[in-house]
């Protein structure tokens, strides 16, 4: 069920922002100024695995940017859930989740989290925004899961599940969403062969704090990124990845694959320093599992390239 208020309020953001990736879209908020702890952001990396099969050492992809107690999930990982909880995150405060792009490692528990938050807690409307078939998916996964949800309806009085997703498809960069505590902007990036990709920036009451997705080195994430407080970037580590390979049978191929949709520990420094972020984020690694490559075998493929902070990071690590 949409609620004509709320999309009335969205077009006249949208018209005001013309979709653009200037100044003026990507600007400080009016509330930024606000220093009551109570807007203060967190951002707490659910999952850094990069890829779809399950690691030893890292979750699947997703994060959580939390202001006034309210929670935006960024990509939808398997076993998110279950982050959210080990990170001390109430399930219930889920109130808007973003898919930069629609790959297993980004969107397999898309549904799962709604589901088992409804399940706890959750009985509040949450919007979901990211590229087609966000819709159809939506849809798609309430049918399949039908039988329980009416089961719990009525052995539980819980509310419809369904009246409480709303969907919003994308397909090009602006502004997302703006409400009394952030700002979204959405950037398009390059991901071949999945497209749309995204990056969002969450422009908050304190900072600004900027996820790539999975994208190799664009402009206009640059541009999304200029001068952000926080960048979390997706990265790849081309001597591990080169010995990983190896023994595959279509090793060039997915060679090529990859150079033409990640970026490598090298080029997300250059990326950083060109947009001139403050703290740079290592996220998505790829090749994971690999125990040989430390923190410090990251740190030192990347701080060449990038003089702000730099920080490693790892699953549930609050920034």
């Amino acid at each position: 069920m949409r609620d004509p208020a709320f999309d009335a309020h969205r077009r006249q953001w949208l018209r005001a922002a013309g979709f653009g990736l200037g100044a003026a879209a990507l600007g400080a908020l009016p509330f930024a100024t606000r220093a009551d702890a109570a807007a203060r952001s967190r951002l707490i990396l659910l999952g850094t695995a990069g890829g779809p099969t399950p690691k030893p050492d890292r979750a699947a992809p997703a994060s959580a940017v939390v202001v006034d107690g309210v929670i935006y999930v960024v990509d939808c990982g398997n076993g998110v859930a279950r982050q959210m909880v080990q990170a001390k995150l109430d399930l219930g405060a889920i109130r808007h989740v973003f898919l930069t792009h629609q790959h297993s490692d980004h969107n397999a528990d898309y549904g799962n989290l709604l589901w088992l938050a409804w399940a706890a807690r959750l009985h509040t409307r949450v919007d979901s925004w990211g590229p087609p078939p966000l819709a159809a998916m939506t849809r798609d996964f309430l049918r399949m899961n039908d039988a329980d949800i009416q089961t719990r309806i009525k052995d539980e009085g819980r509310p419809p599940l369904a009246p409480l997703i709303v969907p919003h498809e994308l397909s090009k960069g602006g502004v997302v969403l703006q409400d009394e505590r952030v700002k979204v902007s959405a950037a398009l990036v390059a991901h071949p062969p999945v497209v749309p990709a995204f990056a969002y920036r969450f422009d908050c009451p304190d900072r600004s704090i900027v996820f790539s997705g999975d994208t190799r080195p664009t402009d206009t994430l640059v541009a999304l990124a200029r001068h952000a407080d926080v960048l979390v970037h997706e990265v790849m580590y081309l001597p591990a990845l080169e010995k990983l390979i190896a023994s595959e049978p279509n090793a060039a191929r997915l060679r090529e694959h990859l150079l033409a949709s990640h970026t490598t520990t090298e080029q997300v420094g250059r990326v950083a320093t060109e947009a001139g972020v403050k703290t740079l984020v290592l996220n998505h690694f790829v090749p994971g599992g690999d125990p040989t490559l430390t923190d410090e075998v990251w740190r030192d493929a990347v701080a060449p390239h990038f003089k702000g902070r730099l920080v490693v990071g790892r699953d549930l690590l609050e920034l």
